[in-house]
């Protein structure tokens, strides 16, 4: 059996459990293996489990541990996901899945970045500027986390204000 074959069968024995955290422990194979095109597959199934796994959570009123590997991983690839549609300049959307994402977790530093993310993108901030004038990349980087977890505190506080003057 080929190298591209062994990948492809553990991919879908990942699929088929469900298994969200050993699809991104394959992901490095999977980028020096697959096409274009099975890699966007190979993402778009992530995604579909993740939201499986979001309906699941929601359905049974829980909130996803950050310690659990499968529930880790589905709010990553859900952060992901919010931050493609940020990209694509499908604020809105991303602005959505950034407020459902900051009720989710038992993670409080996730769910107030992911509030200050959801600030951001209600006030119609564009990612560009998110990442430029909010977000402190370095500070993330030393934090080691998947998603955006430290910003600029002059910037959160100036939307914190605009979020206070706007809901009243």
């Amino acid at each position: 059996m080929s190298s591209i074959e062994i990948l492809k069968e553990e991919v879908l024995k990942a699929q088929r459990d469900g298994d969200i955290a050993s699809l991104y422990v394959l992901e490095q194979r999977a980028h020096e293996t697959f096409d274009e095109d099975t890699l966007g597959a190979f993402y778009a199934n992530i995604l579909d489990l993740a939201l499986e796994r979001l309906t699941d959570t929601l359905e049974s009123h829980r909130a996803m541990d950050m310690d659990e590997v499968q529930d880790f991983a589905t709010l990553r690839a859900l952060y992901e996901y919010a931050i493609e549609n940020y990209s694509a300049g499908k604020i809105s959307d991303a602005s959505a899945l950034f407020e459902v994402l900051s009720g989710l977790s038992n993670s409080k530093e996730f769910s107030n970045a992911l509030k200050i993310h959801h600030l951001a993108s209600a006030e119609d901030i564009s990612l560009d500027d998110f990442i430029d004038n909010i977000a402190d990349l370095d500070a993330t980087t030393e934090a080691g986390t998947f998603y955006i977890s430290s910003f600029s505190a002059n910037e959160v506080q100036k939307l914190l204000e605009n979020s206070q003057i706007d809901g009243e």
